[in-house]
């Protein structure tokens, strides 16, 4: 079980997927999505707090209801060093395949048309930038 199950179960978790222990404190802001034969995800971070730190800003995806899926799954991430009061432009991409599911009549992998809700933040329940973006 990981954190899709507790997701799609409403189940509270002491430690969310992506929790981490730190001395800084970040905050996320400026979320950009552009959709195209994948999708370009950007937003800034921010350190507020007095020491320096390393971040793993993750992007995740909220299919559309026709999917069937639990409510998001991790998309992409990357690692940002912040000095303290730094901030930094960050890009994550996802390539379509990561929007894709499986689709036993066709024995094939395919893109289910809609609305995605794509989410960044700093663990799978600390998402503080959301966006729509539809996909084709």
């Amino acid at each position: 079980m990981g954190y899709k199950w507790y997701d799609a179960e409403k189940k509270p978790v002491l430690f969310p997927f992506g929790f981490g222990l730190s001395y800084a404190t970040d905050a996320y802001s400026g979320l950009s999505v552009k959709a195209g034969d994948g999708l370009s995800i950007s937003f800034k971070i921010k350190n507020t707090g007095q020491r320096a730190g390393s971040e793993i800003a993750q992007v995740y995806a909220g299919f559309p209801d026709a999917a069937g899926e639990p409510p998001k799954r991790l998309i992409g991430w990357t690692r940002v060093d912040l000095a303290p009061g730094e901030e930094k432009q960050v890009t994550v991409s996802a390539d379509r395949s990561q929007l894709t599911v499986y689709d036993e009549a066709s024995d094939s992998w395919k893109l289910v048309p809609g609305n995605y809700n794509v989410q960044a933040g700093g663990s799978s329940q600390n998402l503080p930038l959301h966006q729509e973006v539809s996909m084709d």
